[in-house]
């Protein structure tokens, strides 16, 4: 009550705060966000899931930098997929019909679902290798009258 009366009559002390250590920066930078691959599966997921969306977990991949999003642990036999180099993992990954399963040094498995390149495209793991098939648009002859009308 008396600290409620102080501020009301205008004499609550002021403590101005200190500025050492303040920053107005994001903590989190993308420098900082490479993924380490030498950690359990919990750990490769916990690092992915805390770096979602914003600076985004990285690895090197044929190259270029490539940013998961969207992991989950996987705890399940190991499905078929096509293998996947990943720089610094002990272990190639596996592009599979749900995502992309990277492995922790303890063998576990971690599913990861959206994977974005360097030049901003984000395509579903599960397409890496589809990733540069286009396929063309055919238009039944309905649809071909259809698209005539509108233009």
């Amino acid at each position: 009550v008396e600290a409620v009366h102080l501020i009301a009559d205008g004499k609550a002390p002021r403590i101005p705060q200190p500025t050492e250590g303040a920053t107005y920066e994001g903590i989190q930078k993308k420098e900082n966000a490479e993924i380490s691959w030498d950690q359990p599966a919990a750990a490769l997921h916990n690092w992915i899931r805390g770096h979602d969306k914003v600076p985004g977990a990285w690895t090197r991949i044929d190259g270029q930098v490539v940013t998961f999003y969207g992991s989950s642990l996987l705890d399940a036999s190991v499905p078929a997929g096509q293998e996947l180099a990943i720089k610094g993992a002990s272990r190639p990954g596996l592009v599979t019909k749900n995502g992309l399963v990277v492995f922790g040094n303890d063998g576990k498995m971690v599913l990861v679902r959206n994977l974005q390149f360097e030049d901003g495209k984000m395509i579903p793991a599960s397409k890496y290798f589809s990733a540069d098939e286009t396929a063309a648009l055919e238009l039944t002859e309905e649809e071909k009258k259809m698209a005539e009308d509108i233009r």
